[in-house]
């Protein structure tokens, strides 16, 4: 998915940009990128962060770095920041988003003769330099941002570093989150609020769907009001977003927490501990434990001091042989032992389907799994969560064209919680995973836990809603 950070500030802000975008390392693993604007211009540094920690990759180049204006990215994908030079003047943006209709965007650039882009590797445009030519077809940064958020299928959120501040964008729909804090004589910018409280950054407020302001140290000044309709995403309290953020107002972990409540009150199961998939499933684990009164525990614990993330590298053997080196079963917690785990979501399986066995095989007499969220049957179309997966392969689809032999089309039973169809997907992922039981989170449970009206939140991987 990628996050950022920026800042605007009356003394150097370089260590400031450098911690803020630490603090957005669990949203990507392939590059971390930074941008300082001081006397001399703009410095930018970009690393490849597939096998070691941001912070190991820029500290020593923090001394070389100095200015009051910056911005830092975690990208899960393309290289940012890009420096750009136009008639706009020398700039840098980092974006975050999916641009579905990027080819058809870069073939009216090509019809007219009037641009070129650089490849990335595999021959791809580099999306956050398609967005920059749009905004350079206009005469002012914010008619170019206003363009490209117009042409843009999917979604796009993007900080640019001006001469005149720094420009924040949410995307049309707010399918992101930013939000802009204060500190004496700075203003600072974030996809992720957990990055706030540690620089002595206060809240000040979250933009609204497709707003647009630009950030002086002096405050933050609307470009473009916000709109009415907002889609912001669902998986970011789920799976995505950082215990310690909050969206809308609306605490991560207090949702969490309330996830695994709600599975807890529509759950029967005797089993004799709850546990989390670390990390992200412990929330949803220490809800429906408080909720059922069944101990919380930690049969299954994750060694993180070496080991990266699992969640994007393409290469599926990498995942798996990560995911398994991560995460050490504690036997004599699960011997003879009814568990019941409770994790985020089920994408394909891939990985919890050895994670199930090795619990077995250390002795588990049940495993009883309880994912947070709905099914996942339609793919991401708006952000960049299984980018490299075909939708077909998602663990929802895949049972769907088991029972019905073509998957093409989702027949609407499937969407249903109360139906029979609904219970043969199910019970078909529960055979392949081999789990003693599962139950998924209901749809309508998973937006009261939010706490959002459902026509504000992107759902489409669950049901297939616009």
């Amino acid at each position: 998915m990628g996050g950022f950070f920026g800042v605007v500030s009356d003394r150097d802000c370089t260590q400031e940009v450098f911690y803020g975008t630490d603090y957005h390392s669990h949203l990507g693993t392939m590059r971390g990128g930074m941008a300082i604007k001081g006397r001399n211009g703009i410095h930018r540094v970009i690393h490849d962060i597939t096998g070691a920690q941001f912070r190991s990759k820029f500290e020593d180049e923090l001394s070389s770095m100095e200015g009051n204006t910056g911005i830092g990215v975690i990208s899960d994908y393309e290289d940012q920041p890009l420096i750009i030079g136009s008639h706009l003047g020398r700039y840098a943006i980092v974006t975050v988003g999916f641009i579905n209709n990027i080819q058809e965007i870069v073939r009216s650039v090509f019809s007219s003769r009037s641009g070129h882009f650089t490849e990335m590797t595999g021959g791809e445009v580099n999306p956050t330099e398609v967005v920059a030519m749009l905004i350079d077809q206009e005469d002012s940064f914010a008619a170019g941002i206003d363009r490209a958020q117009d042409m843009i299928e999917g979604s796009c959120s993007a900080l640019l570093l001006t001469d005149e501040g720094i420009y924040a964008a949410r995307d049309r729909l707010g399918r992101t989150p930013v939000a802009v804090g204060r500190r004496e004589g700075a203003m600072a910018v974030t996809l992720e609020t957990c990055a706030f409280p540690n620089l002595d950054y206060v809240l000040e407020r979250e933009l609204g769907p497709g707003e647009v302001v630009l950030l002086t140290r002096d405050g933050a000044s609307t470009v473009r009001k916000p709109g009415d309709r907002m889609r912001i995403c669902s998986f970011l309290w789920v799976y995505y977003g950082f215990p310690a953020s909050s969206y809308e107002g609306i605490n991560v972990e207090d949702t969490r927490n309330r996830c695994g409540a709600c599975l807890a009150r529509r759950d029967n199961v005797e089993v004799d501990m709850i546990a989390g998939v670390p990390d992200s499933g412990t929330g949803h684990a220490v809800g429906y434990a408080n909720e059922s009164g069944i101990p919380f525990r930690r049969p299954f614990v994750k060694y993180t001091p070496t080991w990266p993330r699992s969640f994007m590298p393409r290469d599926q053997s990498t995942r798996d042989l990560v995911a398994r080196m991560k995460l050490i079963p504690i036997r004599e917690m699960i011997q003879d032992r009814r568990l019941l785990f409770c994790e985020d979501s089920i994408v394909r399986g891939t990985q919890l389907k050895d994670t199930v066995r090795r619990l077995f095989d250390s002795g588990a007499s049940e495993i009883h799994m309880r994912p947070a969220c709905p099914p996942l049957v339609f793919g991401c179309r708006y952000l960049n969560f299984s980018r490299s997966r075909s939708e077909m392969e998602l663990a929802g689809r895949r049972a769907i064209a088991e029972l019905e032999g073509d998957a093409r089309e989702v027949p609407a039973q499937y969407l249903d919680p109360n139906s029979q169809q609904y219970s043969d997907m199910v019970d078909r992922i529960r055979q392949r995973l081999g789990l003693t039981t599962l139950s998924y989170q209901r749809l309508d449970d998973l937006v009261e836990a939010i706490g959002l009206p459902g026509d504000r939140l992107c759902t489409y991987c669950f049901d297939g809603r616009e």
